[in-house]
């Protein structure tokens, strides 16, 4: 768990997964965590010193000051609580690929969320809804910061009293699977591409495919390719991301269940059973000039934690 760090007020660990948004048809509402990984520690001083060290993936794109995510999120949640901004020495240690749809900056924000908590705990105590509030505060939805705090699948809505979330447990027949490609993807571009009104049809057939959907993940794998179609979010997108919409074509006209991860360009596969993501992978080296990397991913169920080092779990 490594030892309190010398000077610090106070020093936490924090693991946060990776997510996948959407899912195919569930736009801006499921999301599933996934065993990739941000491991941070995180300390406190008396002073106004800000120290940041970042290895991993986006390490040298991710700014080392006061603009940094994770930096901003706990301020955030302090000046909430109304208690002053310490002095911080981040180490980050980023698992989850940098702008690939898996939630890299929901995961920042989670990791500063829980950062926040674990100093403050013992003076400021939060419920679950508040993190919830404080890290959609950020994140502007909570489609991906709701299984990165939480794990396994969730539904995240925006009700009368704010963000909220219902979590589920993923049957043990799912086995996700993720391609990640060397380019990026920007998320505002792609919410840019999707026009402000749709179809009905379009919009009837996505509703009876996202209960379809969270059906099949929780109870009826069997059910996945039919319960991943989407007509909303994924086609409008496309030009902008072209070997994504021909990796999850090939693979959808193959039987197996693939979609656009988050704003893309990373595709996933939640395959009715770890024996088929072979066949997926063998699938994806024939149809594209794009490399792809393969992830054999387990579902997160734990979501993000934070232990202080000193007193153990918060």
């Amino acid at each position: 768990m490594g030892e309190p760090v010398t000077g610090a007020l106070r020093t936490v660990d924090i693991t946060v997964p990776a997510t996948s948004a959407n899912l195919g048809p569930g736009f801006d509402t499921l999301g599933l965590a996934l065993s990739f990984y941000d491991h941070l520690t995180v300390s406190s001083f008396d002073d106004d010193r800000l120290e940041i060290i970042v290895s991993g993936s986006g390490a040298d794109e991710i700014p080392t000051d006061a603009t940094n995510l994770v930096v901003r999120t706990i301020a955030h949640v302090f000046a909430d609580a109304g208690r002053p901004m310490p002095g911080l020495r981040i180490v980050a240690d980023n698992g989850v690929p940098h702008g690939r749809g898996l939630g890299s900056s929901g995961a920042a924000v989670t990791a500063g969320i829980l950062a926040a908590k674990g100093l403050l705990a013992g003076d400021v105590e939060f419920d679950d809804d508040a993190l919830l509030r404080l890290a959609t505060e950020l994140e502007g939805h909570p489609d991906n910061v709701a299984p990165a705090l939480f794990g396994g699948l969730t539904i995240a809505w925006i009700g009368e009293r704010g963000p909220a979330h219902k979590k589920l447990l993923v049957h043990r027949g799912v086995a996700p699977l993720v391609f990640v490609p060397g380019f990026t993807m920007s998320t505002s571009l792609a919410r840019s591409l999707q026009p402000p009104q749709v179809p009905r049809e379009d919009a009837v057939f996505n509703v009876s495919r996202s209960a379809l959907l969270v059906a099949a993940l929780t109870q009826s794998p069997e059910l996945l390719l039919d319960a991943t179609a989407d007509r909303l979010h994924q086609d409008y997108r496309g030009p902008a991301m072209p070997e994504t919409l021909r990796l999850v074509q090939a693979l959808r006209q193959a039987g197996f269940a693939a979609v656009v991860s988050g704003a893309g360009p990373s595709v996933l596969v939640l395959a009715d059973g770890p024996g088929h993501r072979q066949d997926a992978v063998e699938l994806a080296d024939s149809v594209t000039d794009t490399p792809w990397t393969a992830h054999m991913l387990a579902v997160d169920v734990r979501g993000g934690t934070v232990r202080n080092r000193a007193e153990g779990s918060t």
